[in-house]
Order: C-alpha cells, then structure tokens, then sequence
C-alpha cells in the first residue's frame, strides 16, 4: 500500500473518531452456466430475518483500523462453504479435516437482501475475516452507477460500519466473463466501473473505513479477447486483487499457466496485492500435485497474500477430502507455519 493511500485511509479513520456507531442478510442465486475454471456461486445465502444485531454501544469506539490486514506477514488460508455463514459447523469440521482453521471465510449476498450484522460478527468471532461477495443480479450495473440504489448502498454501508469489524467485498465477481448478468455478455466495462465507483463512494459517504475492496476477476485463460484493465476502477477504488481460478480436469493446470498470464496483465496497471480468491482442484489422480502446487506458487511470491479453497460438491468434488491423497497432500501443505494466522492480529 502506497504511503498517500496510507495517510488517506489514517486521515478517515481520524475523521471518524467522533462517531458513534448502530445496524440491518444475504443471498445468491445459482448459476448454471458458468464454465469450468469460473467459479460460479458457493455458499448457500443467508436466510432474510435471521436477526440483525443493532444494538449501540455505550459509548462510541474508533473505527476498525484494516492498515495492518491490507498486507499481513503471513498467508490467509480461505475457504468457503455449504451453509455458511447461517452455520458454521463446516468450518470447524474443516479445522478437524485438515489440521488448521481458515482464517479467511467467503459468502454471498444477493442485491437487495440486507447485511446479515449477527451472522458476519460470528465469522469474525469464530477467528476468521469476513468475505463478501456481492451479487447484483436484481439490478443493472447500469441502475447501480445511475444511483438508483443509493438508499440500499447506504444502509449497508452503516450496518457494516457500525458492526466494526474488518470486512472484506467483493463486488461483481468475475465481470471480464459472460456466465453472470453483470458480465460481459449484459453489460460493458464502463457500467462496471461506474457502479464499483458508486458502492465504493456511498461507503465513503457515511464514514464506512472498515472495509477491504476486493476486484474479482477470472482468470483470463476462458476469455483470451477481453482486456482487464477497463474493468478496473483504479487504485484508489481497490485494497485487494482477488484473482478467481481454479484446476480443472482440462486447460491449464500448474500455477504458472493457470494464473501467470492473468498476474502478468495485472502488473501492467495495479501493484496491489493479490488474493486466490476462489481456487479449487477438479478429483483426478492430478489433484493432490495441483494442490502443492498452489501451496508452492503462493508462498513463493511475497504479493500473494494467499487463497480461498471452493471446499463444496458443485458440479464436480472440489473439496480437499474428495480422496485420501488429496486430503493428505492438503493436510502436509497447510502445517506450513507460513500459512494462517490470527486475524486480530496480523
């Protein structure tokens, strides 16, 4: 993170320090068509009415201060889930699987469903950083950038920013595809842009600093003729560049040639830092060198800040069990102390 980035985050939270801080779930719908290496949807959404926290407290507090997690010395170990974040008995049956916790947990809210304030807290007391993917499949990007959802913005920008924990967004996930309607089959680059400035800047407009901005593209290898760099709202817009690939049974299939031409564009226009943001190895008697091979390709480079393993039975087994060899070979490569670390304190 650049030092003027630095002092304009220190600046807001020292702005912010007089205020005090009170509250409002999420859902996604499947999809289909999304091809091998895509990712698609993953977590089940979170159920409308569960029980939005919105107490106040007492007296107010210091808005989370996310500088030290933009960049932590160690790599995140993520993961997503069924059910997830209404249960989360996967996670720690996961911990039990393969010998450590994540420390990173992806879920999905729909546009239009409200932020779920008590379930996002217990995913930050259960030790792990809350990811959000958003997904406007109810609205046009186009509608979203106009401001015909600023109320909606708005009102989760405050139930995040009075939660006060550190989150982390993803918005649009993968809009350099054509499998989702805020993709490029339904909508251009310049749509995407301006809605990523609009939810950005409503969070800015009340005082929301807790949040980690997360550009999600796929992996260019299934879109070779859509550029990145178009989609991109700037550095001033990004904390994280969440990079989606996965190690299918066909295409690439080692760390360089699955994600290297996708870093090497990127580095043309953002040094931020990148995250794995969905990965996961198809069952073959490949998947247990696939996944020292993520293992081995995140440690190696210092910019990497780790990755999100798609730990679900969706359209193939991607979980780390799906065979002994797999779970062993996850098992030994996660031990690495380098992987994992307290979130609370990075």
């Amino acid at each position: 993170m650049s030092r003027p980035e630095i002092s304009r985050r220190s600046a807001l939270l020292g702005a912010l320090g007089a205020l005090a801080f009170g509250s409002t779930t999420a859902a996604c719908a499947p999809s289909t068509t999304a091809p091998i290496g895509a990712g698609g949807n993953g977590a089940a959404p979170a159920v409308a009415g569960g029980g939005s926290a919105s107490a106040s407290p007492a007296a107010p507090r210091l808005p989370y201060d996310i500088t030290s997690m933009l960049m932590p010395k160690k790599k995140f170990l993520g993961a997503t889930f069924d059910g997830v974040p209404q249960s989360l008995t996967a996670v720690d049956a996961f911990r039990t699987t393969v010998g450590k916790a994540p420390n990173l947990l992806v879920y999905y809210l729909g546009w239009g469903d409200e932020f779920q304030t008590d379930q996002t807290d217990a995913v930050w007391r259960h030790g792990m950083l809350p990811y959000i993917a958003w997904e406007p499949f109810k609205k046009t990007l186009a509608q979203i950038g106009a401001g015909g959802e600023d109320d909606y913005i708005r009102r989760t920008a405050i139930a995040i920013r009075d939660l006060n924990v550190p989150v982390a967004i993803s918005f649009g996930h993968e809009m350099n595809g054509g499998w989702y309607p805020w993709g490029t089959k339904d909508s251009n680059a310049d749509d995407f842009v301006k809605a990523w400035r609009r939810v950005h800047d409503r969070f800015q407009d009340v005082g929301c600093s807790n949040v980690i901005w997360v550009w999600s593209p796929n992996v260019i290898n299934p879109v070779p003729s859509v550029r990145l760099k178009p989609y991109y709202p700037g550095d001033g817009y990004v904390d994280w560049l969440g990079v989606v690939g996965y190690y299918a049974r066909t295409g690439p299939h080692t760390f360089a040639t699955l994600f290297g031409p996708t870093l090497k564009e990127i580095r043309a226009f953002s040094t931020k830092p990148v995250l794995l943001a969905e990965t996961a190895s198809e069952p073959t008697p490949r998947k247990p060198v696939d996944i020292a091979d993520l293992f081995a390709g995140v440690l190696a480079d210092p910019a990497i800040l780790g990755f999100v393993w798609f730990n679900l039975r969706k359209e193939t087994d991607w979980r780390v069990d799906s065979a002994p060899d797999a779970l062993a070979a996850f098992r030994s490569a996660a031990a690495d102390p380098r992987i994992g670390f307290d979130v609370e304190h990075p």
